[in-house]
């Protein structure tokens, strides 16, 4: 029978991982790494973001660390925040958007559990992008959706997601 070592969070805090890993109640899960076309996206919407931060006063930032519980820490692979919110070493409060960018090794009841988790901190826009077919998907009553329209109406912002097409390289 495997067992699992428990890591206290003041460990996991104080550590560095390549690439980050998450931390869930006590223990330490490794993030899928990316490849090229997870990469790609990841820049499109880093791109994207970075040429309205001013527009629309936004951060975007790739695999930043979130405290999305008490024993919980996720990390997006981009994560969208007010700049009228103070800033943070880790974020404890809900972002305005988080984005993951599905890899081959992704497996959907993890994914499901992630994204759960972003949810039940707060954060009201949750996207999903699938590289293989790029297509993009919003979590919204505990389903992935697919939808192609981003909107944060308190804060001005609406494109519609193939936008970011454009940007791959």
């Amino acid at each position: 029978m495997a067992t699992t070592t428990h890591v206290p969070v003041e460990v996991y805090l104080r550590s560095s991982y390549e690439p980050d890993a998450e931390y869930v109640d006590g223990k330490i899960e490794e993030r899928p790494m990316g490849e090229f076309d997870h990469a790609l996206w990841q820049d499109a919407l880093l791109a994207w973001f970075r040429e309205h931060r001013n527009e629309w006063n936004i951060r975007a930032l790739p695999e930043l660390r979130i405290k999305v519980a008490p024993t919980r820490y996720r990390v997006p692979d981009v994560t969208l925040l007010d700049r009228t919110q103070p800033t943070e070493k880790i974020v404890t409060h809900p972002p305005l958007a988080v984005f993951e960018i599905l890899s081959p090794e992704d497996r959907l009841q993890r994914l499901k559990r992630k994204l759960e988790d972003y949810r039940a901190m707060g954060i009201a826009e949750i996207w999903v992008i699938d590289p293989q077919d790029s297509s993009f998907y919003r979590y919204e009553d505990r389903q992935l959706m697919r939808n192609e329209s981003f909107s944060l109406a308190e804060k001005g912002i609406a494109f519609d997601m193939n936008e970011l097409k454009a940007l791959l390289d």
